[in-house]
């Protein structure tokens, strides 16, 4: 797909603080659970299956993620991340009033019915003539929402678009862990349960609007989504599966190294596509956003696609896997971490299991 009129008028985003000290509580309280945390509650588990303290972050490279209080609300945390973006967005002369769209585009979600976008709607007091819909494509949700919202304006059918996405891996994490000990796990159980315990939480948002609506003359006018490569390869849809467990919480098995392998190798297959279509060597991309898997994952991804791990802005170390927010909310960081680098050529790249991947490029 191409794009030659789409802005991103703003990104933000949303975190748990990062109180220390309260261990595996924080799960349940809200703050910050370090991967020893969690292990510490498995040390029966361990200590039966002969492990030792530290598999986790070995295996992830993942030393801590964060949860929100429970109870907390998925829309709760996008509305508060979609707030900062659209304050962002006034700034640029981008208001509610232009907004033709807003996509709910998270793994979780409120409640089954209504959609959990009415509710993010209502709480940033959106007006009448802004639709609004959840859209689920697992860790790719929120790649997915920003291309349908990128093609409604490309078309002229709306003039600006809200994308946002609330995930709390608190819950998942709590069960996981709850599971693992009562039903006298076995190596197997615990390695397909591995990748449960890397998730985290938080929130992000992004305003998209169509050239038209910004003065073309001011100097820190935002970047363009300028194009999108989307690839599937469902054939390896059992490879990770999560859903709720009667009355108890989510519970999801994951094969990691399969994942990794087909993950990899349908990134490739989007690569190609992705170059053929912005004319760029992986030397021309300035900077690579990743969807924040674990430290192999990031690894193998950027050496299949030859891409420089320096331009990289890893985040997985010390907020884990969060889900479909991980892209939009690392861009974010990125961003604060070097507004100057805003606008250079940036590949944003997000898979999600199904399989599903998505390539998309940023630049002035």
């Amino acid at each position: 797909m191409r794009f030659e009129s789409v802005h991103i008028a703003a990104v933000a985003y949303d975190l748990p603080p990062a109180d220390p000290g309260q261990g595996f509580l924080a799960a349940e309280l809200g703050g910050r659970v370090t991967s020893l945390d969690l292990e510490a509650e498995l040390a029966g588990l361990y200590a039966r299956l002969r492990l030792h303290p530290g598999r986790i972050e070995l295996m992830s490279g993942i030393r801590e993620r964060r949860f929100y209080a429970a109870g907390t609300r998925p829309s709760a945390i996008a509305t508060r991340a979609g707030a900062r973006a659209l304050a962002q967005a006034r700034d640029l002369g981008i208001t509610t009033e232009h907004l033709g769209q807003l996509v709910y585009s998270a793994v979780c979600r409120d409640f089954l019915e209504p959609a959990t976008a009415s509710v993010v709607h209502h709480a940033l007091e959106l007006e009448h003539h802004t639709p609004s819909f959840d859209l689920s494509n697992a860790c790719l949700g929120f790649a997915d929402g920003m291309v349908l919202a990128a093609n409604l304006i490309e078309t002229g059918v709306i003039p600006a678009a809200l994308v946002v996405a609330g995930e709390d891996g608190g819950p998942l994490v709590r069960e996981t862990v709850r599971h693992l000990v009562e039903g006298k796990a076995s190596r197997k159980d615990l390695k397909r349960a591995i990748a449960s315990l890397t998730i985290g939480s938080g929130g992000a948002a992004m305003v998209l609007a169509h050239r038209s609506l910004f003065d073309m003359d001011r100097a820190d006018l935002p970047p363009r989504l300028w194009r999108a490569n989307r690839r599937a390869a469902t054939e390896h849809n059992d490879l990770c599966q999560g859903d709720t467990t009667g009355s108890a919480g989510p519970l999801m098995e994951t094969d990691s190294e399969a994942l990794l392998v087909a993950g990899v190798a349908l990134a490739r297959e989007t690569w190609s596509d992705f170059q053929a279509s912005t004319g760029w060597a992986a030397d021309d991309v300035e900077r690579v956003i990743t969807h924040q898997v674990g430290s192999a994952h990031r690894r193998a991804l950027l050496d299949g696609l030859g891409l420089d791990a320096e331009r990289d802005f890893p985040t997985v170390e010390t907020l884990g896997n969060i889900g479909s927010v991980s892209l939009p909310l690392t861009y974010a960081l990125s961003i604060e971490d070097d507004p100057e680098r805003w606008g250079v050529p940036t590949a944003l790249l997000g898979i999600g299991s199904g399989l599903n991947c998505a390539m998309l490029a940023v630049q002035r």
